[in-house]
């Protein structure tokens, strides 16, 4: 097998089959394999999947019992996939199938690298806001973290068993696929692709979830938060102690003054107000944590379709034959 292709899915019924039909006219000259991973669809996404492995043996699928997150289907496809190598786009069209020949190629050719990663241009119809956000976003956590992350890189790559293996490695529950990969090293090559218009549904990723995402991958690969915290303390511990000899100083030379609620009241607020984002930024990483800590698995499968199953016949015990007297 040389090509394993991991499509994550949920509720995409109006985008599979087009997308279907995109890679097999792309993979037509290579062996492949399609691993799709329904993450909890609850539209007629796996129906589509199940009638497009009825008539094409390469597409598998992979059924979540519910919704577990992208992250989760892009583990469960890697721990399926079979090919020399192994290539993850989404199942909403934006990524264009004909990008797979190209890092193909490169791998191949370029025996020295491990992986491509795909960085997006400039997004058709992107807010100000989002693209601000996100360029913030990179640029935070690329300062923040010991590992570099390359702005703009996407899930949209395709890597050799080396990379496979080693993000198998990685069991953590709580996954940021983008960090992953940064984080297992190897020799990587950077190549641009357009984003396509979504043809069909509505993009998943709210700003919310966006914000939410970002969150999980700062406290995933970086610890300076917590440092941040420690540092914020000391220096509004200092700023404090001079204060109150600035209090003293004062009192001392003009006397007491009784007016000054104002400023107490937001030094008190203040004070409070930094406490608090403290105790939350301790509360996040106890809660990732606390989730690790339960040993849950990272997705539970409901079905999967198109896999050989291997059975493990046990051998017959023969016993010793006991003469009789």
């Amino acid at each position: 097998m040389k090509l394993s292709v991991i499509i994550p899915c949920m509720n995409e019924e109006g985008n599979i089959e087009n997308l279907y039909f995109s890679l097999t006219k792309v993979l037509k000259d290579i062996k492949y394999e399609l691993l799709f991973i329904d993450d909890g669809s609850v539209d007629k996404t796996l129906k589509i999947l199940k009638q497009l492995n009825k008539k094409d043996k390469h597409v598998k699928i992979i059924s979540f019992s519910r919704n577990f997150k992208k992250e989760a289907a892009i583990y469960a496809g890697i721990s399926k996939s079979i090919g020399e190598y192994t290539c993850i786009i989404d199942g909403d069209m934006q990524q264009n199938p004909i990008y797979l020949i190209k890092m193909l190629s490169f791998l191949d050719q370029n025996k020295e690298y491990d992986q491509v990663a795909m960085i997006m241009k400039k997004r058709k119809n992107e807010t100000f806001i989002a693209k601000t956000l996100k360029k913030a976003f990179y640029k935070v956590i690329d300062l923040i973290s010991d590992i570099h992350f390359e702005p703009g890189a996407s899930d949209f790559r395709m890597f050799n068993k080396n990379v496979k293996n080693a993000v198998m490695s990685i069991s953590e529950n709580n996954r940021f696929s983008k960090g992953i990969f940064s984080w297992v090293g190897f020799n990587t090559k950077f190549m641009t692709y357009e984003v396509e218009k979504r043809k069909s549904g509505k993009t998943k990723f709210s700003l919310k979830t966006n914000l939410s995402y970002a969150l999980d991958g700062i406290l995933g690969f970086s610890t300076k938060p917590l440092r941040l915290a420690t540092y914020t303390g000391i220096l509004t511990s200092i700023a404090a102690f001079i204060y109150l000899v600035y209090i003293i100083i004062k009192t001392i030379i003009l006397g007491t003054d009784v007016p000054g609620f104002a400023s107490l009241m937001c030094i008190i607020l203040l004070l409070g107000g930094i406490q608090l984002i403290t105790i939350g930024i301790l509360g996040e990483y106890l809660a990732k944590n606390y989730l690790e800590t339960k040993k849950r698995p990272i997705y539970i499968t409901k079905e999967e379709i198109g896999f050989l199953i291997k059975t493990n016949t046990p051998k017959a015990e023969i016993k010793p034959i006991t003469p009789l007297k």
